[in-house]
């Protein structure tokens, strides 16, 4: 049988993630390769005038696109469009002389019912944090939420306060408690207006989100998400809050543009359930949610948070942090148990965020009692794992998408970063070799836009993956018996996030049958210098086939 004319083929040093298997070449028709070979073999594929051939040789890298297992582009590309992204190294005192004014005079200008903003850091805030008293003067009459750069904590004015019930104008308190966070008071007894975990979610709930997130609003924020997806090499991730402003505005526009012809990357969706809503409601919602499903859009998960995060004593660890305390446990080990079985029996997925040790094994109880194995429910950030859970969590196809990105410290912070951790903890930060060592599918992320100064293109990720040091700070190597070779980095970066969207039969790795999506890398990243890879850049971004970024 003669061979199809191929509309693209591609010469050069090929990393399929296939088993760390390098090939010389490919060929692509119709979006699909329908061959994966040596220079020889590909030749029966072309002919002059209708196929396009990309000698690649000797100029980098050719690999499959990449993936993010779990971040948030909605947030970071639809907070600047509806407030105010904060910049992370700025000051209590800059931030309320200049920022806050500035957020005002802009809301005020678009007569906005509510002010929001992203970004300050908690590491700077911590000593003198502001007050509802000190936004209270710059702003009184439009409720007002900004959160730190992880989305954590957030700091609020006295009228957010008392729309989300919280306290009364003359005072009083009305809710002392939001589970699964905390409402920090002050010597007087009443809010400070700083909240911690759901005690946040809870308050920003009672914005005015319709207005400040709208279907429109999100197809804009849609379109520049991809631009940026695509110029850093990914095809694939999955957003971990898909209805962040408690609406389905983000469903709408994603199953809108992708109908339209223009969703050129994977989109996966997740449902956040808070610890202080209504269980049964809320999964009824996530499931209505499917209706958004589309050829690139799958909003196959449910989320939940767990905890907090480990460096800001949030965390649910097993032994206390210097104050005392274990963090924050959002949920019971029996509630997690019959979401994941409600879920799991409806066919979503679980996608939960667990930091602490405690926070990992209470998840995975629940994902063995409660879970389908073949449902690939997952674990989140995944700060510490005790040993016995690798085996249960290999067992029972617990899947893992980790902070690769976050495994490194500069020298100047380690001190200060230690002091917050349990002991012995802070230095033992994000495992990754012995996901691999026990058979775990491990996937990479960013958690875009909560970064904490690390990069989100996957070859910044690579770097300190392997090293355990970040290009854009001095710093001694973070742990360095869980750092792992560049091929398992790139592994967790393409075939097992295609895994983890259950889409490995069609796309993640270079394999005749699949969907053609593939980048051009301006090194080649598995031989050059390790404290180079990080400047290697997608010199072109292909998606079933066509190119959609170039340099």
């Amino acid at each position: 049988m003669k061979n199809s004319v191929a509309d693209l083929v591609v010469c050069g040093k090929i990393f399929t993630s296939e088993g760390n298997q390098i090939v010389e070449a490919f060929a692509v028709k119709d979006g699909k390769f329908i061959y994966v070979g040596d220079k020889k073999g590909v030749q029966a594929f072309i002919e002059d005038g209708k196929t396009e051939v990309i000698d690649y040789s000797g100029k980098g890298l050719v690999m499959p696109s990449c993936g993010n297992g779990h971040a948030h582009y909605s947030i970071g590309h639809g907070i600047p469009k509806v407030g105010t992204a904060i910049d992370r190294e700025i000051t209590p005192e800059k931030f309320l002389a200049e920022l806050v004014p500035a957020v005002v005079k802009k809301a005020r200008a678009t007569g906005a019912k509510a002010i929001f903003g992203f970004g300050w850091q908690v590491l700077l805030f911590e000593n003198n944090m502001p007050t509802r008293q000190d936004l209270d003067k710059i702003c009184s009459d439009i409720p007002m939420y900004l959160a730190d750069e992880e989305g954590h904590k957030g700091l609020v004015n006295t009228l957010a306060l008392i729309n989300a019930g919280i306290m009364t104008a003359d005072g009083t308190v009305l809710k002392r408690e939001v589970r699964g966070g905390e409402i920090v008071f002050g010597a007087d007894g009443k809010p400070t207006g700083f909240l911690k975990e759901q005690a946040g979610t809870y308050t920003r709930s009672f914005l005015d989100n319709d207005n400040l997130f709208s279907v429109d609003l999100a197809k804009t924020t849609l379109s520049d998400i991809q631009q940026h997806l695509l110029s850093e090499g990914y095809t694939m991730y999955i957003d971990g809050w898909g209805n962040y402003f408690f609406n389905e505005s983000y469903f709408k526009a994603a199953q809108q543009m992708d109908k339209a012809g223009d969703m050129h990357f994977m989109l996966g969706l997740t449902y956040e359930l808070e610890s202080w809503m209504d269980i049964d409601k809320n999964l009824e919602k996530s499931l209505e949610v499917q209706k958004y499903a589309s050829e690139h859009v799958k909003p196959n998960w449910v989320k939940l948070f767990m905890d907090g995060t480990v460096e800001t004593g949030t965390g649910f660890v097993d032994r206390p942090y210097p104050d005392g305390k274990q963090g924050i446990a959002n949920w019971s080990e029996e509630e997690v148990t019959y979401i994941t079985r409600k879920s799991n029996e409806k066919g979503l997925s679980m996608h939960i965020h667990t930091m602490g040790n405690m926070a990992v094994n209470r998840v995975v109880n629940a994902y063995i009692n409660g879970g389908k194995d073949e449902l690939r429910n997952t674990l989140v950030h995944v700060h510490q794992v005790l040993p016995s859970d690798y085996k249960r969590m290999a067992d029972h196809n617990i899947y893992v998408t980790s902070g690769m990105l976050w495994h490194h410290c500069a020298d100047e912070n380690r001190e200060a970063l230690l002091s917050m951790c349990p002991a012995d903890m802070g230095d033992k930060s994000y495992p990754m070799k012995s996901f691999f060592d026990n058979g775990i599918n491990v996937t990479s992320h960013s958690d875009f836009p909560a970064l904490s100064g690390s990069p989100d293109d996957p070859f910044g990720i690579i770097e300190i993956a392997v090293t355990g040091q970040c290009y854009m700070e001095s710093g001694k190597p973070w742990w360095p018996e869980e750092l792992i070779t560049r091929e398992q980095a790139i592994t967790a970066l393409t075939i097992n996030v295609a895994k983890q969207m259950f889409l490995e039969n069609e796309r993640g790795s270079i394999k005749a049958g699949k969907f053609a999506d593939f980048l051009l890398v301006t090194k080649d990243v598995l031989t050059c210098p390790v404290k180079e890879i990080h400047t290697a850049k997608p010199a072109a971004t292909y998606f079933e086939g066509k190119k959609v970024f170039s340099m």
